[in-house]
């Protein structure tokens, strides 16, 4: 089990409006779109700022053709 982050001022513009947030995500890596149903992650609406604690990052890695291992050939 791990501890959630806690977020209370945006490490990059100092405000405290940052908040928790839920949402789904689709994003570019290469020119291959790929989804992230459900990410919870920290974003700051003064300067745009996104955290991402441990488990968003593994959600968004299982989910990103960026951390795909290329499959071997068969007759490899």
């Amino acid at each position: 089990m791990s501890a959630k982050l806690l977020i209370k001022t945006c490490p990059t513009c100092g405000s405290d409006k940052i908040k928790r947030v839920v949402r789904d995500v689709t994003r570019n890596y290469k020119g291959k779109t790929y989804f992230v149903p459900a990410l919870e992650f920290y974003e700051c609406p003064n300067c745009g700022e996104k955290v991402y604690d441990r488990d968003a990052m593994l959600k968004i890695e299982a989910n990103s053709p960026a951390y795909h291992k290329a499959e071997m050939p068969a007759d490899a």
